[in-house]
């Protein structure tokens, strides 16, 4: 059931080092894998801060219902720890869930961008470290 992919995830990030602040947007998901018996999905989106990998903050979105392709269109700012090497400490981990009221909710998938990720994770978050103040939004494929 669960072979034809997690779904993508569409973030938007942004810096803003004066104050030490990240924006993160979650934008939307596609093509999510089907969790319910009804074929569909009630996703929402847990984001954790990462320091030194431990989580240090947590937000979540609301669930959408019953849907594969949710909008979720929700903003967190996150403060982020000051320390001499910058950000290279620092990375965002995304869960996206199925959420059920009968039974456990069910992680659908996940995705890590920051300084110790790779391919287009890695590109994205450095995008985001050398322009700051700017959003910068990219879709990105979620993983087990």
């Amino acid at each position: 059931m669960h072979s034809e992919g997690r779904g993508e995830l569409l973030v938007s990030l942004c810096y803003q080092p004066a104050a030490n602040r990240f924006t993160v947007v979650v934008l939307k998901a596609r093509n999510l894998p089907k969790m319910d018996i009804t074929g569909l999905s009630d996703p929402y989106v847990k984001i954790y801060v990462l320091y030194n990998g431990q989580r240090i903050a947590k937000k979540k979105t609301r669930v959408k219902k019953r849907t594969l392709n949710p909008v979720f269109n929700e903003s967190f700012l996150f403060d982020v720890p000051c320390s001499d090497d910058g950000l290279a400490r620092i990375s965002l981990e995304f869960l996206l869930l199925d959420w059920d009221r009968v039974t456990k909710n069910e992680v659908v998938g996940r995705l890590q961008i920051g300084a110790r990720t790779t391919g287009r994770e890695l590109h994205h978050w450095n995008e985001v470290i050398n322009c700051p103040r700017k959003q910068i939004a990219e879709w990105h494929r979620l993983t087990d």
